[in-house]
């Protein structure tokens, strides 16, 4: 039987590698397995009482190859980034650049109204401005105290 030394760091660097690939991975499994993972766009949500302010980062992407489908509760971004190969004579080309079909759907907070969506795309960062339906505005109503008289 051999002795085997015990490390207490060792777990925890075990656990804190799961960890950081759990949060700091931005990536979904694909429909093809032989392509392995896609990157999906970085999201930001702002909420006002009146709409709810999406942006997502697509760099390098044209307003023409970009789907945007928006429903009362979610947003579906569909795309795709076309490789642009450049043929070298006895070149090579190392790229970590992603190539191919992405997609993102981003469920809503609150009920917004679809039929009344803005959408601004400039410099690879699509913003939309997703109004919330007159249901989910909040609303201030003053309430009044009537003092009994004595």
């Amino acid at each position: 039987m051999a002795l085997i030394r015990y490390n207490p760091w060792q777990e925890l660097n075990a656990h804190l590698s799961h960890i950081n690939g759990l949060l700091g991975d931005t990536r979904v499994p694909s429909a093809r397995f032989e392509k392995g993972f896609i990157k999906v766009p970085a999201a930001e949500l702002q909420e006002t009482d009146d709409a709810i302010h999406l942006k997502l980062e697509l760099p390098g992407l044209e307003a023409k190859d970009l789907d945007i489908q928006v429903t009362q509760d979610a947003v579906r971004v569909f795309g795709e980034r076309k490789s642009q190969t450049q043929t070298e004579n006895n070149g090579t080309t190392k790229s970590e650049f992603y190539y191919g079909k992405f997609q993102r759907v981003i469920p809503l907070s609150a009920r917004i109204q679809n039929t009344n969506v803005t959408a601004d795309y400039k410099d690879g960062i699509l913003n939309l401005t997703l109004p919330k339906s007159e249901q989910e505005k909040n609303k201030v109503v003053k309430v009044n105290l009537e003092i009994p008289t004595a």
